[in-house]
């Protein structure tokens, strides 16, 4: 039967009722290739065709029937003509169920009880405990047989249908048994952990339930993948090929399965089985040799995993033995011409040159088609080109988007009806033409990235040392001492305190410094050396940045990163935004973008906190705000550190300094900051802890020096029991007495600057001037005389002095401006009692000592770190 015969004898209605839909009294239905929650296809029964105006589909009977069963051309049309004579008796009409069958109810309470009893079982908690998996955090069961035969002494996981309801259980026996491992109900349906949302962009298959329980429990992959698991190495069932499908939003589908031979033969099927189905990115995860996911947990931190994610490769089909191709450019790379492609049985070849970018070719059998002006790398929501057609002696020529179905189908036709050709040809072609570019985009993107810092993942050896270090007595003593082997000179106080600023990103509440001092003071200095004992992926280093960059970072790219700012005097624009990201520890901006059609519509760009901001600036009171938010601290700059320092540079110059131990010392800093946990800190001496009540901004100030004792506990955490909260499961370490002594060592010349009314600067002139008053035994002076007795230029003089006269602390009492004015000291003691002001932090150090047992003699789980 012709096509044009088919379409007279087969109404469009009788297409839709084939298939269980119904349009309204105004022929008006809901689109079933897009999710349409009020009616937007318009059907034509007149003309038997469809138009939706939500999606743009649009077509006859028989293209509704290729979309609707996602077949080829050629079995639309067997379909429809199979639909002409078909009988309402064998029409796939639509059931409507509204009523949850008793059988998931059932289940439903069964799966209740199975969660309260893992709680109750000690042999149940200890397999999971063993297995690495968070009963708290997961959806978990046990059976142990009472009600329930079947699954007897089981780790129950619940399998889920579309609806979200659970239809069947998976079981793990608990029991060491060779054959009593893996369960299922009878006529298992459902998929776990549950059916992929709509949105899924990029969803990992497991080999096992067990694989994908582990990975739920780290946010750090939830938030960036979805998680589906198969059911062993046979277990990709229609449900999960049906789910996949109708993931519109999907990208990517990462294959993360064991690294046993099954698991590698189970990769190399399931990838030769997707591929065909689904038209998009499918990547393989190298799993370590005879490992799976839950047995990486064992001797691994969770790093492993986004390690293994950030590194996994291409699936592509071969007749050869590799099965992953690396897509990590390392040089620049031209795709090479004459490339020839075998993709159809009747061995068509599609040969891409590139050679020449703004004149690409792609050339068949019997057609060579021309892209003139190369493509857009940058707008990768659309791949619109003018194309060039030769067939023959005839040619035509066209502006298209590839990723615009109707242009494409259009401008197919008229080409095929031009170059007088057959459609499905010009229909590969154009697909073809699609792929390849797509891949030639992406490798000229890749080759133009700036590659990122490769997490740092240690060896047993290095990791052992690191903890060894951390575990060791004397911890602050050594690290400041070792800061030292490294190249940083003097500033004793101020690196050691630093470093643990830095060490603070790690938490989620992370400390802030700002290193103050004149030009040539040593500020870059000091924070370029101490962030060189930083891993290199762990930090963000800024010279200038607009006041948009950050919120084109990516969503976590900033998240528990160490931010360093060399000079915050240019980087005025981007205080805001770093004021936020410090308070609120996450920023957001809406922004108007063009869609495909040229619509526009907003999104929201939104990147996440917490950060960890160091930044050097010569102004102290420029940045008010950004400083009220961090440790404020003061460079050296005495005539001996100076000459510590240019002391250091003669010996590198001479050859004299060893600098391969100083890079050895660097990288066991870096090997120590990479095995740090973040572990809770709680510290049960908060409540009687004060700062000194002169100090500015004490609500601040106030959480800065708790954070600042928290964190020396967290350094210190290799040294400290790991206690168990029994009413959460929280795990955290106590802060002990020892930590908070060291805390107020470091801190309390900060805090007496938080104190001082008068700058850094200002404050050491008025110490040097009080001293030269008592030295001389005078009772006023004149600003001229301290130019020539001090030393210190014109305008430095009149400008402290016209700080100290605005804040009383001298007064002006004779002189004139021809011949200078005479000042006397008003306030003499004042610094004094901010001195003295200090000591509240050692007296009440010592009452916590000689007044409060130690803490930590409860009957929490204790469980040492390491």
């Amino acid at each position: 039967m012709e096509i044009k015969e088919i379409k007279q004898k087969l109404p469009i209605l009788k297409v839709l009722n084939y298939y269980g839909l119904t349009p309204d009294k105004n022929n008006m239905l809901r689109c079933p290739f897009h999710n349409d929650k009020t009616p937007s296809m318009k059907i034509y029964p007149e003309t038997n065709t469809y138009h939706c105006f939500g999606c743009g589909k649009t077509g006859d009977q028989i293209q509704f029937i290729q979309d609707y069963k996602k077949i080829t051309k050629h079995q639309a049309i067997l379909k429809a003509e199979a639909l002409i004579n078909e009988t309402p008796a064998n029409q796939e009409k639509y059931k409507p169920n509204n009523q949850k069958p008793m059988k998931n109810i059932e289940l439903l309470k069964m799966f209740t009880s199975f969660k309260h009893a893992i709680q109750r079982s000690p042999k149940a908690r200890e397999y999971t405990e063993k297995r690495h998996l968070n009963i708290n955090r997961l959806e978990i069961g046990y059976n142990s047989g009472t009600t329930y035969k079947q699954m007897k002494h089981c780790i129950i996981f619940p399998l889920k249908n579309q609806s979200g309801e659970i239809t069947s259980f998976y079981g793990r026996s608990i029991l060491d048994k060779e054959n009593a491992k893996h369960y299922y109900t009878a006529g298992r349906t459902g998929l776990y952990p549950e059916h992929p949302k709509e949105e899924t962009e990029i969803l990992i298959l497991t080999e096992s339930i067990i694989d994908t329980a582990t990975l739920l429990q780290y946010p750090e992959i939830t938030n960036n993948y979805t998680i589906l698991s198969l059911y062993g190495t046979n277990g990709l069932t229609d449900e999960h090929t049906k789910a996949i499908k109708e993931l519109r939003n999907l990208k990517e589908i990462i294959l993360f399965l064991d690294g046993d031979e099954p698991g590698i033969k189970a990769t190399e099927k399931y990838g030769q089985e997707l591929k065909p189905v689904i038209n998009i990115k499918l990547s393989v995860v190298q799993t370590p040799e005879n490992e799976d996911i839950n047995s990486l947990s064992d001797g691994h931190e969770p790093e492993i995993y986004t390690h293994l994610l950030n590194n996994r490769k291409e699936f592509f089909i071969s007749t050869e033995k590799t099965l992953f191709e690396t897509k990590e450019p390392k040089e620049p790379e031209e795709p090479k011409p004459n490339k020839q492609i075998n993709t159809s049985p009747n061995h068509q070849t599609y040969t891409l040159n590139t050679n020449n970018p703004d004149y690409i070719t792609l050339t068949t059998n019997d057609l060579k088609i021309t892209v003139l002006g190369g493509i857009n790398l940058q707008q990768l929501d659309r791949l619109r080109i003018t194309v060039k057609i030769t067939a023959g002696t005839g040619s035509v020529r066209n502006n298209i988007d590839l990723y615009n179905i109707d242009q494409c189908d259009r401008f197919i036709n008229k080409a095929a009806e031009k170059l007088e050709t057959g459609t499905s040809t010009l229909n590969k072609a154009i697909s073809e033409l699609t792929d390849q570019l797509e891949n030639y985009r992406l490798n000229k993107l890749e080759a133009q990235k700036i590659s990122k810092p490769k997490d740092r993942i240690l060896s047993e050896a290095r990791k052992n040392k690191a903890i060894k270090y951390l575990s060791a007595p004397e911890l602050l003593k050594r690290t400041n001492k070792d800061i030292g082997k490294t190249g940083m000179i003097g500033e004793e106080n101020n690196r050691l305190l630093m470093y643990l600023v830095f060490t603070s990103r790690l938490r989620k509440q992370p400390l802030h410094i700002i290193s103050l001092g004149g030009s040539g003071t040593g500020k870059t200095y000091l924070q370029e050396k101490i962030s060189e004992l930083i891993p290199e992926q762990e930090k963000k280093e800024i010279t200038i940045l607009s006041e948009n960059a950050f919120y084109y970072f990516e969503k976590t790219e900033l998240k528990h990163k160490l931010v360093l700012i060399e000079d915050m005097d240019g980087a005025e624009q981007v205080l805001y935004p770093l004021r936020e990201l410090q308070s609120k520890k996450k920023i957001s901006k809406t922004v108007p973008i063009k869609d495909s059609k040229g619509n526009l519509k907003t999104i929201t760009l939104n990147v996440e906190g917490p950060i960890c901001l160091s930044g050097t600036t010569t102004r102290e009171r420029l940045y008010e705000d950004n400083a009220n938010r961090s440790i404020l601290i003061y460079l050296d700059n005495s005539k001996e550190h100076k000459e510590q320092i240019m002391n250091y540079q003669r010996k590198l110059s001479a050859g004299k300094i060893n600098t391969k131990k100083e890079t050895e010392i660097k990288e066991l800093f870096k090997d120590i900051q990479t095995v740090l946990k973040p572990v809770k800190v709680v510290n049960p001496y908060a409540e009687a802890l004060k700062i000194p009540e002169h100090v500015f901004k004490p609500l601040r100030t106030n959480s800065h020096y708790l954070t600042f004792i928290e964190t020396v506990t967290f350094y210190h955490q290799y040294q400290r029991t790991l206690k168990t909260d029994p009413t959460t499961g929280e795990k955290y370490i106590l802060t002990e007495i020892q930590d908070i002594e060291e805390a107020n060592k470091l801190i309390k010349d900060v805090l007496l600057a938080k104190s001082d009314e008068l700058t850094k600067t200002v404050r050491e002139f008025f110490e040097q001037l009080k001293k030269w008053i008592n030295r001389n035994k005078k009772q006023s002076f004149y600003s001229k005389e301290l130019q020539e007795r001090l030393r210190i230029y014109p305008m430095k003089v009149n400008r402290y002095l016209r700080e100290l006269e605005s804040r009383n602390f001298i007064r002006r009492i004779g002189g004139n401006r021809k011949k200078g004015y005479e000042y006397e000291i008003y306030r003499t003691e004042e610094y004094t009692k901010l001195q003295s002001g200090m000591n509240i932090l050692d007296d009440i150090l010592e009452k916590i000592k000689t007044g409060t047992p130690k803490p930590g003699q409860d009957k929490d789980n204790n469980k040492d770190l390491h």
